[in-house]
């Protein structure tokens, strides 16, 4: 597929397409949350505060 875009200027973008990639593969969807409370956000660099939520779903062509 192809990459378009951002989700958060590079924090969290190896997590989200990771995620995605196994969204394409399941066909199940994913509400994926980031937050600085989260060892995941610390692990992809959200420490900036807040939080970021992206649903992934694929879609077919």
């Amino acid at each position: 597929g192809t990459f378009l875009g951002s989700v958060s200027g590079g924090c969290v973008e190896g997590a989200v397409v990771t995620e995605a990639l196994d969204v394409i593969a399941s066909g199940q969807p994913k509400l994926l949350e980031f937050g600085v409370a989260d060892e995941a956000a610390w692990q992809v660099g959200l420490s900036c505060g807040g939080t970021i939520r992206v649903f992934v779903e694929k879609v077919g062509a």
